[in-house]
């Protein structure tokens, strides 16, 4: 049972892989596309025009929203297909990364699989489907479902889709213990029951107490997977930074602790880019105002995460302030001088050496002297003038060398 709790804690850790396919498809704020994708029987053809009539193009012109909706059609079930798994094939792959086991994984892997056959990514059906998938696809849907109309639209759902999504003997389950008004009510207060991030809670079991180190570095280097899921504009930015920050904090002597701390932190430090839609990070033009503000926001968002969650609150100030500067000019909060630890001013640095050196879809990276020129120009302005003496070309060469990961989107995207 400890299993099915791990793979129901981490069932979401995937979706941000599928956010900038998402975005490509339909265009506009991938968060409403796919929390709408759930309110809906996608397997009905109906539903499935009806839902890339509201959301295909969505704000944009006509010729444009006719364009999305007819790649839509020349993709047909494929689409949906690759979503399904960009989605779960990342999950499992952070559940493997955080060791929780093949069962976890394979849950996780299996969650959108429907018993008679039609779900994806596989589409196996009945018993081919793990137990524990079978549960969190029913659990998924009624939580939905228990959200917009209570535990009776739940129960209703579940029992229309009997037989062809959930297994039969499940629902009959749920209508024995869906007259148990504690199940309702215990959903009201589910944030409670894990108590911490749900990264973190199956970690903690799995070690039966405190993490230790290696323990912690799984979950931080969980998050960033995560994190750099989320565009191919970013795709591996996190591991990045946290090879500029592990090797500028041995340049400054830092211990061995310290060092440690600085690499999860720059690990997590894009945490708040999750709540920001691929459609303002990966706009192709000049962002808007109130799309800045929204980036902006990011640290801030980072912050919070960070300081709710055990074991990693201690990163958050520092995590959240790589966009400050020396003299008080940064966001979010604009702090400088004294107010900033050196662990935030080396993240301040590494932040920027990465977003000038590394390749991105729209350009290739700046050499490593253009990189130092712009560096050491914002040297006692933006940047902390010990962390820029750190600095060298060389290191920017050597590390801008290392092959960056690929973006999952990149592994499975058909022609478009």
């Amino acid at each position: 049972r400890l299993d099915l709790l791990y793979a129901l804690l981490l069932k979401d850790a995937g979706c941000s892989a599928n956010a900038s396919r998402v975005y490509q498809l339909f265009g506009g704020p991938e968060h409403e596309v796919k929390r709408a994708v759930w309110v809906r029987d996608w397997r009905k053809f109906t539903q499935q025009a009806a839902y890339a009539l509201a959301f295909a193009g969505r704000g944009f012109g006509f010729t444009a929203r006719l364009k999305k909706l007819a790649r839509l059609a020349r993709l047909g079930p494929r689409a949906s297909r690759e979503l399904f798994q960009l989605r779960c094939a990342r999950g499992a792959e952070i559940a493997n990364l955080m060791e929780l086991g093949a069962d976890v994984a394979a849950a996780i892997r299996s969650m959108d699989e429907h018993w008679d056959g039609g779900g994806h990514p596989e589409g196996i059906a009945g018993d081919s489907i793990p137990l524990y998938a079978q549960i969190i696809g029913l659990a998924q849907v009624m939580e939905i479902y228990w959200g917009i109309g209570g535990p009776q639209e739940a129960v209703r759902v579940a029992h229309r889709r009997s037989g062809t999504w959930f297994n039969p003997k499940l629902t009959r389950v749920l209508s024995t213990r869906g007259r148990d008004g504690a199940l309702w009510r215990r959903l009201e207060t589910a944030d409670e029951v894990t108590g911490s991030s749900p990264l973190l809670a199956p970690a903690r079991a799995v070690h039966d107490g405190p993490l230790d180190d290696a323990g912690m570095d799984r979950i931080a280097s969980a998050y960033a997977m995560i994190i750099d899921g989320k565009s191919p504009f970013t795709a591996d930015h996190s591991r990045r930074v946290s090879q500029y920050a592990s090797a500028l904090a041995r340049r400054l002597e830092l211990t061995e602790a310290e060092i440690s701390r600085i690499q999860r932190a720059a690990l997590v430090h894009d945490l708040g880019k999750l709540a920001v839609p691929n459609s303002i990070l990966e706009k192709p033009g000049s962002l808007e105002d109130h799309e800045w503000d929204r980036i902006r926001e990011h640290p801030a968002v980072t912050h919070d995460i960070l300081r709710r969650t055990p074991g990693f609150a201690e990163l958050a100030f520092d995590a959240a302030n790589h966009h400050e500067h020396v003299d008080g000019t940064g966001y979010h909060l604009g702090v400088g001088g004294e107010d900033l630890s050196l662990s935030a001013r080396v993240l301040a640095v590494s932040d920027v050496l990465d977003a000038l050196a590394a390749d991105r879809p729209y350009r290739t990276g700046m050499e490593p002297e253009t990189v130092m020129s712009i560096i050491e120009e914002g040297a006692g302005t933006h940047f902390c003038t010990q962390c820029v003496d750190a600095c060298s070309a060389d290191l920017v060469a050597n590390l801008a060398e290392v092959p960056a990961a690929a973006h999952p989107s990149a592994r499975t995207s058909p022609p478009v």
